[in-house]
């Protein structure tokens, strides 16, 4: 072979060995026998990992090829390295499997507003925390969290804490419409047990997330529904009226009776750029069959003047009921109309959201 003209014969002059000729393989390793885990903890780029065949929990790093962004709480991972789970060793996740569902949110409180936040994959319950005082609740995080819930496939569980300072007949009333399990829950006395214990049955066998402001109760229904756990509780700003952020890291813990419950730190907004009009009528499908009525590109707000909607909610032709009469005819009127509103209210915050992503750009 001849010797490489480096065009000096200083030998102190360090040239950069040249490109070899042999391409890199596209063979990848197959992963598909190594171990299964799911992970129920991340914090600053290390992953808790509770492995699927033993009760043996791994701390774990991301393999480079991965990317970042790759893993999420409640993804199912395979494994290499020690998976002995004895302190100062290191798994590494090499694999995610096929996600059966994945909820998000659009970072609207972001800088640019732009992007989405993957919070939980494979979850099949959503629990929306909404503490009925101090702080006092919001509906419109509550529909964006429905709506969310609705299109990420997991059935919603509205979760009122404080029962104790405030009614929840008003908020009853207004979500009676929606396929959402109600469940009321508070701190202390007969009310807390009962509640708890409620909720503990519904989430028995289930992977579920929390999902809510900061201050509603997150913390604290986690220290009720999984004794030891510890989480870190806080208080209501008198002020503004706002809670702090004790949780900084989502964590999944254990449930008594089987199941995990994901606690995820507290949010101030819960975009919804990445869901779709038909997203929140599928929700409803008789409104999502009069809604088939309308001009193309009704917003279905109503203003619109020529919304099928208002004819669907007053029973107007072609919509009218079968005459069945007295009470039975009132309760379906209302019924219309309840879910109209409701139809409404969910488009009016994906339309929110959407606004304000487009003056983002």
């Amino acid at each position: 072979m001849a010797r490489r003209d480096t065009g000096t014969d200083d030998p102190r002059v360090r040239v950069r060995a040249g490109k070899g000729s042999r391409p890199r393989t596209k063979d990848r390793p197959d992963w598909s026998a190594k171990p299964l885990g799911r992970v129920v903890g991340i914090d600053r780029g290390r992953y808790r990992v509770a492995l699927e065949s033993s009760d043996t929990r791994v701390v774990a790093v991301r393999a480079r090829e991965l990317g970042r962004g790759a893993v999420i709480m409640g993804d199912r991972v395979r494994l290499t390295g020690d998976l002995s789970g004895r302190a100062d060793t290191l798994a590494r996740i090499v694999a995610v499997e096929e996600r059966s569902s994945v909820l998000r949110r659009s970072l609207e409180d972001a800088p640019d507003q732009r992007g989405e936040k993957a919070i939980v994959a494979n979850a099949d319950t959503m629990c929306i925390v909404v503490a009925l005082a101090d702080p006092p609740p919001r509906t419109g995080m509550i529909d964006r969290c429905l709506v969310a819930a609705f299109e990420a496939g997991l059935a919603p569980v509205l979760v009122l804490t404080k029962a104790d300072l405030a009614s929840p007949d008003e908020f009853a009333k207004a979500y009676e419409d929606f396929d959402v399990r109600i469940v009321l829950t508070c701190a202390h006395g007969e009310e807390a047990h009962r509640g708890v214990a409620e909720l503990a049955a519904l989430l028995a066998g289930r992977w579920s997330v929390l999902v809510g402001h900061s201050g509603v109760g997150k913390s604290t229904l986690i220290n009720l529904l999984v004794p030891g756990a510890d989480r870190a509780t806080g208080h209501v700003n008198e002020v503004t009226g706002r809670g702090r952020h004790t949780s900084t890291s989502s964590e999944a813990f254990e449930l008594e009776g089987g199941g995990w419950i994901v606690d995820t730190p507290g949010v101030r907004s819960f975009g919804l750029g990445h869901v779709g009009v038909g997203d929140v009528l599928g929700v409803f499908p008789d409104v999502a069959e009069a809604a088939s009525w309308c001009l193309p590109l009704c917003s279905h707000a109503a203003s619109e003047p020529s919304c099928a909607l208002d004819a669907y909610a007053s029973c107007a032709p072609p919509f009218a009921l079968d005459e069945a009469g007295g009470a039975d005819t009132e309760a379906a009127l209302r019924g219309r109309a309840s879910r109209v509103a409701s139809v409404r209210r969910l488009l009016e915050a994906v339309a929110t959201a959407e606004a304000a992503s487009k003056a983002a750009r």
